[in-house]
């Protein structure tokens, strides 16, 4: 019998594995996957609400699988439910892609995927209180900090940059106009992805050493202002 408040309240049927429960924990599974899938197809990504419910309910059905044979065959360990984070785990690292200008992409939703796989667990498990309580986290973290964790980069002191300039002697005209805004190049990288292209492309980490640019410049107005170069084609700041 699980030790759970929400059960509880439902009553013993809800701790023990019989149809209602399961029914329940289906559909509690498929409707809490279905509200992380949808904010993640809101902001267009590419794993969304048909992904996130599938995984959580492989992970539900994991675990009911792995209570089913522990009550009737005694097998001691959670096999199945092991196997299935393991292969959630391997899904989201072959969802996370780097795209032509060495920026990580679907790196939080991978995460988010797997995170989701671990609820379907819980809920499976018959935790109805570590569920709930593990959604509204998981939920606020994909939705509401977002803004406040930009609101972070573009304060801090460290950001890369996506460079593209019209031709490679202009890159030391570029370095020294960081230094005299008050800045210093950490790191340049090129990036071959653009070798054919007729641009010459970089990978460039900046630190702002500048007191009064650190407290009154954003990294977006910083690249607005290096923007109005001439010799600059394109510059945008990696996330």
């Amino acid at each position: 019998m699980i030790n759970d408040p929400i059960a509880k309240l439902l009553g013993a049927w809800a701790s023990e594995l019989n149809l209602y429960s399961v029914i329940l924990r289906v559909l509690l599974c498929l409707l809490l996957s279905a509200i992380l899938g949808c904010e993640r197809s809101s902001k267009r990504h590419s794993a969304g609400l048909r992904t996130f419910m599938v995984v959580a309910l492989a992970s539900t059905a994991s675990m009911l699988l792995d209570i089913y044979l522990m009550q009737g065959v005694a097998t001691g360990f959670y096999l199945i439910s092991a196997a299935s984070v393991i292969g959630i785990a391997i899904i989201t690292v072959n969802s996370i892609l780097y795209n032509s200008r060495s920026q990580i992409r679907g790196l939080t939703t991978s995460v988010g995927l797997w995170a989701c796989g671990i609820i379907g667990l819980c809920i499976g498990a018959g935790f109805y209180t570590v569920t709930l309580v593990a959604f509204i986290a998981l939920l606020c973290a994909l939705s509401i900090f977002p803004s406040f964790e930009r609101y972070l980069k573009n304060r801090s002191n460290h950001f890369e940059i996506h460079l593209e300039l019209k031709n490679i002697a202009y890159l030391q005209n570029f370095v020294t106009t960081i230094r005299e805004l008050g800045m210093r190049v950490d790191d340049i990288e090129s990036n071959t992805a653009y070798q054919n292209s007729g641009l010459s492309v970089y990978s460039i980490a900046i630190s702002i050493d500048s007191k009064e640019l650190k407290k009154y410049k954003t990294h977006k107005e910083i690249i607005e202002a290096l923007r109005s170069l001439d010799y600059i084609y394109h510059i945008e700041e990696m996330r």
